[in-house]
């Protein structure tokens, strides 16, 4: 097979156009096209009235070595690399010697760490602090209807993790060397997810199809011997210490059972503070790192679709259009658009009580009426000196202001875009209605956010209009607050075998641990981890 990559053609060519144009650029006759199938497909949109898709393509023919020879200056041709995901060990523990393998949090991360580890036949238990993705869906769809909040059931705990409750997108920007992407999109199209993942440039499922698609993931780990227990809360960690080593030797749970292992995977999600400190206090190593604070912003969505592709707005393959926005203000901060999602709504993603979180969320369709996206400002840990969990406790008086600021009722607190630049309250909504529920109460928003990050916003969005025309709406809607942009911690891990840098037998995965930003990328890591878990464990065989 050869991998032929940039072939460009006009938005609405058609097939045979396509294979034409395949035709020509391998400089070769019909009869020697054996097959071809798509890898990639991604568009150019910077001239709307002529928007350009670009493929990338493996491509068969009756002669590949003679084709590659002849074409040996085209740099876009090459032989098409092995993608196909091989395991680094199977049937380590197959005789009990070794306690299983535990992972914790059953997330992305955490779900493909235990699929991959059943797939090898080292049968994982999995611990997860919330409930089965459908009780919780019903939790938090109570949430957001009647305002009561379950701590342990929301949009953040429970099967599927806050992935579920998001965009469903599912592209990176890591190195991924192995293709372990790949990996993860081909297990997803096995549970249920379109195919078309598999090869359009910015791949979303939406949340209802993600729901069926974790119960799939789920029942495949437990017919490979997996067991996985939901309510399951584990409240502290044993570790033995000799000749200055420390060796995780097993977890406590809430029930008060005792779990003996010495492998963990810690894909715990970027809201467990109440495990942060456990491991804070049993002297795992944590640092604080950068995150991001700001706000939800809604537009019309049909606003973003002109803007981005012109008369081209409203195209099948192109489907509603995205943006992504960088402004580096005067005072050194950065502002950024976050996990946007087209055609969507903005969710109530809060997990403790007294505290407003958001987040975004679309459905496959990507159908509802407005646009939203996070825009956020960039802090350092030099903003919440401390400890190294000082992080948190930023992150939760923010999130108190902004339940304050709402009513105290779980109601959001909102404004409107011009009026915040402006300096002065909001009274009233304008053509954009707000999505978000229970219900937005307007108010002024920068009573909750540091000087610096208003500042820095009220000079972005301005600037923003300058690369997404009509961003600067008066009446485009503020909701905050958006605090969960990644985890304000890292527990940092070796890079020789992934383990805790001070715990031996301690994993730390995916986006709770620092290492993953995303549903693709936190699968790939819970890949690796996993992996690391099985080299583990047979070198002590």
């Amino acid at each position: 097979m050869l991998r032929l990559n940039e072939l460009k053609l006009p938005l609405n060519h058609t097939e045979p156009e396509l294979t034409e144009a395949i035709l020509a650029r391998l400089d070769i006759a019909p009869e020697m096209l054996l097959s071809f199938t798509v890898h990639k497909r991604s568009y150019d949109a910077r001239k709307k009235a002529n928007i350009i898709l670009i493929y990338s393509l493996d491509v068969a023919t009756t002669d590949d070595a003679g084709v590659l020879q002849r074409r040996k200056h085209d740099v876009h041709l090459m032989p098409s690399p092995d993608m196909e995901y091989k395991f680094v060990a199977h049937g380590v523990n197959t005789d009990g010697s070794q306690p299983r393998p535990v992972v914790i949090g059953m997330g992305p991360c955490g779900l493909f760490a235990a699929l991959i580890l059943a797939q090898m036949g080292l049968k994982p238990i999995v611990l997860e602090r919330g409930k089965t993705v459908r009780e919780r869906t019903k939790d938090t769809f109570g949430f957001w209807r009647k305002r009561v909040l379950n701590p342990e059931s929301n949009v953040q705990f429970g099967e599927g993790g806050a992935g579920t409750f998001s965009d469903g997108k599912l592209y990176s920007q890591i190195k991924d060397p192995r293709y372990l992407g790949r990996k993860v999109l081909t297990e997803f199209v096995k549970a249920g997810a379109p195919e078309e993942i598999m090869y359009v440039s910015k791949p979303h499922i939406g949340t209802f199809r993600l729901v069926k698609m974790v119960e799939a993931m789920r029942e495949e780990i437990v017919a490979l011997g997996g067991e996985i227990r939901f309510e399951q809360r584990v409240t502290d960690f044993e570790i033995e210490e000799k000749d200055g080593v420390r060796q995780l030797r097993g977890l406590l749970l809430a029930s008060g059972e005792r779990i003996v292992t010495d492998h963990v995977v810690l894909a715990i999600g970027h809201s467990s503070r109440d495990t942060f400190q456990v491991l804070y206090e049993r002297g795992v190593y944590i640092e604080a790192k950068p995150f991001s604070i700001g706000f939800r912003v809604e537009h019309p969505q049909s606003l973003i679709d002109t803007c981005r592709f012109g008369p081209n707005a409203g195209h099948p393959i192109l489907g509603a259009a995205d943006y992504k926005l960088v402004h580096h203000a005067k005072n050194g901060r950065a502002v950024y658009s976050f996990c946007m999602c087209p055609g969507g709504t903005v969710v109530a993603a809060a997990s403790e009580p007294g505290r407003v979180v958001t987040n975004g969320m679309s459905q496959y369709s990507r159908a509802e009426r407005n646009a939203n996206s996070a825009i956020v400002v960039s802090i350092s840990p030099e903003d919440y000196p401390g400890h190294p969990l000082a992080g948190i406790e930023f992150q939760r008086r923010l999130e108190e202001k902004a339940f304050e600021l709402g009513g105290g009722n779980y109601s959001a607190p909102g404004q409107l875009m011009g009026d915040f630049v402006a300096g002065k309250p909001s009274t009233e909504f304008g053509a954009v209605i707000p999505s978000y529920k229970p219900a937005v109460h307007l108010t002024d928003l920068a009573t909750i956010l540091p000087d610096y990050a208003v500042e820095a916003l009220r000079e972005a969005f301005p600037a923003f209009d300058k690369q997404v025309r009509g961003y600067f709406k008066h009446d485009a809607v503020l909701t905050g607050l958006e605090t969960r942009t990644s985890s304000p911690i890292r527990i940092k891990r070796r890079d020789d075998d992934l383990q805790s840098l001070n715990t031996r037998g301690l994993f730390p995965a995916g986006e709770g641990a620092g290492y993953a930003g995303g549903i693709l990328s936190a699968g790939v890591d819970g890949i690796k981890v996993a992996e690391a878990v099985a080299l583990s464990m047979a070198a002590k065989k």
